[in-house]
């Protein structure tokens, strides 16, 4: 890994510095977002060429680890559901009430086919709206929201 440094502008953007050169405007990107959010992160310059690639996230300083997790989040939304409340109906579409890291929720799911799977035990929940939500380990719910969720799977 090349050596850089991490900074913000005066407008918040990142500044990333590599051997004296200054770019300005870098995003980071996961390259597994779900499977392994803590590895493969590259830094991207304004004209889409990786800059820096970090095999994982604290590779890095820790002021850039800080600085590359606050951006990240800025431009990142994938509330993870913790269980599942209450389902309107077996068959869909249907409301389901859930609670995520982010506070309670209300999603409509239209069909069966917006509940895809990662891995093993993930799986990625399409609302009516766009918005995706997480399961990141369905072993881990509780049994209620696990007997709910199999009537769909």
């Amino acid at each position: 890994m090349m050596p850089f440094t991490l900074r913000r502008d005066a407008f918040g953007k990142l500044l990333c510095e590599i051997d004296g050169q200054v770019h300005e405007g870098v995003v980071p990107v996961r390259a597994f977002p779900i499977a392994a959010p803590e590895e493969g992160i590259a830094l991207v310059g304004q004209e889409g060429h990786e800059l820096v690639w970090l095999e994982r996230l604290d590779d890095a300083s820790l002021d850039a680890q800080q600085l590359i997790r606050e951006e990240l989040a800025s431009r990142e939304f994938l509330p993870e559901i913790s269980s599942i409340k209450r389902v309107s109906a077996f068959a869909t579409p249907s409301t389901w009430e859930v609670a995520t890291n982010r506070g309670d929720a209300t999603l409509i799911l239209k069909g069966e086919e917006d509940i895809r799977r990662i891995g093993d035990a993930s799986l990625l929940i399409a609302d009516a709206h766009g918005v995706q939500y997480l399961i990141r380990d369905l072993f881990k719910l509780d049994k209620p929201s696990r007997k709910m969720l199999d009537r769909f799977l």
